[in-house]
Formats: structure tokens, C-alpha cells, sequence
């Protein structure tokens, strides 16, 4: 495994690979690597010659400064882990190089980063694009894989690669779960025992929604209010939002479309938690 942070040293890698006939994956990351992460690596593996992951804490994309200073940063355990996994390119570059001193461009997504992750947090998803945008550019991938876990990050970027013409396939792997449900985040290890308690309750509240309307409740307003009042009251809970849209558009909607997703954002303490669930899907990874 080749661990840089120079952009030439990663280009000259891809090209290397290129004339080989190598087909290039890419998992762009921001550290602190979980079971989450490593399944993207492992399906890009799985599906490409040359895997490239990038461990990068990118700070436009925080609109909280406590937020990104608390975000953990284990770059010696990001590294054994990439190597355990089959990793061939470990990008790890640092502030000056993503943004170098004087750049003043960056990636507006549109109506899509106002809407719920963009409304609470300003400012978001111009960071995510940004960067986004950059490692793509560096990596020039064929394949780029994120989470389902982001949502709407990974609707955002599948929009801005479609906008752009950029020529890569996004690939979205389903949320992994621990044992008692929680979505796995790296924010994760920021939960003392009783707040992570608290926190399963995104999961079981998610889940009911989708038996709900699996078990013919079609009444969409009244299952979004149902999944509103059910987090509000849960003790020591602060419900950012919570609603089913159109998995495509992510607009509330009356229709019985397909695909719908339920979205969910809120704090437990000073930790910041989403999580969602399609919910014409029988399982994650439908």
C-alpha cells in the first residue's frame, strides 16, 4: 500500500494504473474509519483493480467549529485499516494542499444542498461538493463509493457528477448497523452509554415507519407527523427534522412514488445524528 499526500505522486499512481488497463475505485473518507467505511472499501475491492481511499477532515463542510475540532482523527489506525482491507493508494493530504492559499472556487449544488442537512447546517453541502469535487478530480476514478448512511450527500454528488459531465459511476452501499440498530457514524465514539440509548431511537422509529407502510398505512402526512411526534417526545432528544420524501427529488410528497425514504436528523447532548431508511425496501441492502 502507498500512503501520499501529494497530488502528483496519487496522479502518477492512477496513471501507472491506467496503462495497465487497471479500472480505478475511489472511497473518499474523512477518517476515523468504522465497519461503515470498510464496506465501501471492501465493494471496492470487490469491483475494482485499484483502490484508492482518501482520509481527509475537510473543514468548510463543518458550519460548527467545536464539531470539527471534536471529530475524531486516528490517521495510524485509518492506515492499518486500509492496509488490512487491500488497499493499493492511501491519499492523505493536508489543509494546503486541498486549499491552497488564494483559491477562491467553490461548488454551489443548488436547491439541493437548501434542503434539510443544507438547511441546518449552512453552508454544508458547498463544502461537500467542493471537496468532493476536488478528490474526484485528483483521483479521476471510473467508480466513486459512499454510504447510504448520507443520503442526501450521496444524492448531491450523484447530481453534481451528472451536472458537471464528470464520467464516474456512483456507487451507494447500504448502512451498517451495530447490534442495537444505531447507524454507524464516527461521531459514534463521542456518545456516553445512557445518550447512546437515547440515540437508537432514530432506528426503532424508522423501522416502525417502514412496517407502517409496508403493512398498507398509505396515509403519507399523517405517517410523517406520526414520525415527527414520536422522536419530539423522546427524553433527551433534539429533533432537527423528520419526514418521508421522494427518494429521487427528497420533496415531501402526497403520491404513493417509489422509491420514498424517511430522513431524520437530531442531537443527543452536543452529537449531531441522522440516519434513514427507504421505505419500499424490505432490508438495508434492498
Amino acid at each position: 500500500m502507498r500512503t501520499t499526500g501529494s497530488v502528483t505522486e496519487v496522479r502518477e499512481l492512477i496513471a501507472e494504473a491506467r496503462r495497465a488497463g487497471s479500472r480505478v475505485g475511489v472511497v473518499p473518507t474523512m477518517g476515523a474509519l468504522h465497519r461503515g467505511h470498510t464496506s465501501l472499501i471492501e465493494a471496492a475491492v470487490a469491483g475494482c483493480d485499484l483502490v484508492v481511499v482518501t482520509l481527509f477532515v475537510n473543514g468548510p463542510q463543518f458550519n460548527d467549529p467545536d464539531d470539527f475540532l471534536r471529530y475524531p482523527r486516528r490517521l495510524q489506525d485509518d492506515l492499518d485499516t486500509c492496509r488490512g482491507k487491500g488497499v493499493d493508494v492511501v491519499f492523505a493530504p493536508d489543509e494546503q494542499t486541498i486549499y491552497p492559499p488564494g483559491g477562491q472556487t467553490t461548488v454551489d449544488v443548488g436547491h439541493l444542498g437548501t434542503l434539510f442537512e443544507g438547511q441546518h447546517r449552512p453552508g454544508h453541502f458547498q463544502g461537500v461538493a467542493t471537496v468532493v469535487v476536488k478528490m474526484l478530480n485528483i483521483t479521476t476514478p471510473d467508480t466513486a463509493f459512499f454510504g447510504q448512511k448520507d443520503f442526501q450527500q450521496q444524492l448531491v454528488i450523484r447530481q453534481l457528477c451528472q451536472d458537471l459531465h464528470l464520467p464516474i459511476d456512483i456507487v451507494t452501499c447500504p448502512t451498517i448497523r451495530d447490534d442495537d440498530g444505531l447507524a454507524l457514524s464516527s461521531r459514534n465514539v463521542l456518545l456516553a452509554p445512557e445518550q447512546r440509548v437515547i440515540a437508537t431511537s432514530l432506528s426503532r422509529v424508522l423501522r416502525h415507519a417502514r412496517e407502517q407502510w409496508q403493512n398498507g398505512f398509505n396515509d403519507l402526512p399523517a405517517l410523517r407527523q406520526q414520525l415527527r411526534e414520536q422522536l419530539e417526545s423522546t427524553p433527551g432528544l433534539e429533533l432537527d427534522y423528520a419526514t418521508i420524501v421522494d427518494a429521487n427529488t427528497l420533496e415531501e410528497t402526497t403520491a404513493d412514488s417509489d422509491p420514498l425514504v424517511a430522513l431524520v436528523a437530531a442531537s443527543v447532548g452536543n452529537i449531531r445524528l441522522i440516519d434513514n431508511l427507504l421505505l419500499n425496501a424490505t432490508s438495508e441492502t434492498a
